[in-house]
Parts: C-alpha cells; structure tokens; sequence
C-alpha cells in the first residue's frame, strides 16, 4: 500500500476550554504541529450506540455517523475532511497508533482500547475495530467501528499507556 501525504488538509484548530484544562502541543501524522487542551471531563460511552467512521488511505475522515458527531462533540462538517487525529489525546501513546497502522497495513482487521479526545478538551474511552477497505486488491480507505468498552480493560489500558508515555519520553530525552 502506498501512503499519500496531503499536506493542505489542516489539523482543526480546538477551541480553548473554559474549564481548567492542560495544554499540550501535538504533532499529526502529516506531521503539523498543532495546540490540544485537556479537562479531567469524561464522557460515557451511552449503551446501545455504535461510532462508525470511514478514512481515506491518509486518515482523512470521509463518513462520520451521528454517534461519532455527538461523542466527539465536533459537527459533522468539521469531521469530515480533517484528520482523525482530530480525536488524538495526549494520553495515548505512539505505539499504541503504531500498531494500528501496521496491522492495517498488512490487511489485517485490529481491534484496540483509545482514548479519544472531544472537542471541547473532555475524553470517552472506546472499544475499537478498525479494517482495510480493500476493492479490486487495493486498500481504499478504512473503516472504524466504536462500541463501549469494558471498564476494567480501560482501567488496565490507563495504566498501560503511562507506563508506554513514560518509555517514549524517557526514550526522547524528555
């Protein structure tokens, strides 16, 4: 699969909460620099609703469904368009994103736990499966269905993915 870059395609821009919240520059995988802020403000997964999300080859989203629109708390038009990475927190690790592509690269289906960020600085937690769109042999794009996840595996995830930052910021000389 080959990987396309498009640089035009701009990171949305979050506004500031009014909430006390921390400040963290990130950086996409277009490889923008861009401000993100965060509140402790947890949004729970509501029972009996699915996010369903679909990406071009780049992670640029291309469907976002009524699920994902609330959650997210960005309006569809401001979804579709951007980057997913629009929903990067700053507690998910690298690696955990890394893992992600690489399976998908290889045309495998993943699955994983990720902690999303809404636009309004707060957080919801996720159960994740994401497959390769293939048509005629040729990845397409990707799609992503979201369910509520298991509490307990969040609590296991939260303290896995300190533990993974903290390698990556020690590893980086931070």
């Amino acid at each position: 699969m080959t990987q396309l870059f498009y640089p035009q395609v701009a990171q949305p821009q979050m506004p500031v909460p009014s909430a006390e919240h921390t400040t963290h520059h990130m950086r996409n995988y277009h490889g923008q620099s861009y401000t993100v802020y965060c509140t402790d403000e947890e949004t729970q997964f509501p029972d009996g609703k699915l996010i369903v999300s679909r990406t071009d080859v780049n992670g640029i989203i291309t469907h976002a469904n009524e699920a994902f629109v609330y959650m997210s708390g960005w309006e569809k038009d401001e979804l579709v368009g951007s980057p997913h990475s629009i929903l990067r927190h700053p507690d998910m690790p690298a690696i955990a994103f890394q893992g992600l592509w690489d399976t998908l690269a290889k045309g495998e289906k993943w699955h994983g736990y990720v902690k999303n960020l809404r636009k309004n600085g707060g957080f919801y937690w996720v159960y994740a499966t994401a497959i390769p769109n293939i048509r005629n042999g040729v990845v397409e794009g990707y799609t992503s269905v979201r369910r509520k996840p298991d509490r307990n595996k969040v609590d296991e995830c939260t303290a896995l993915y300190a533990q993974l930052l903290q390698q990556e910021r020690e590893a980086a000389g931070k």
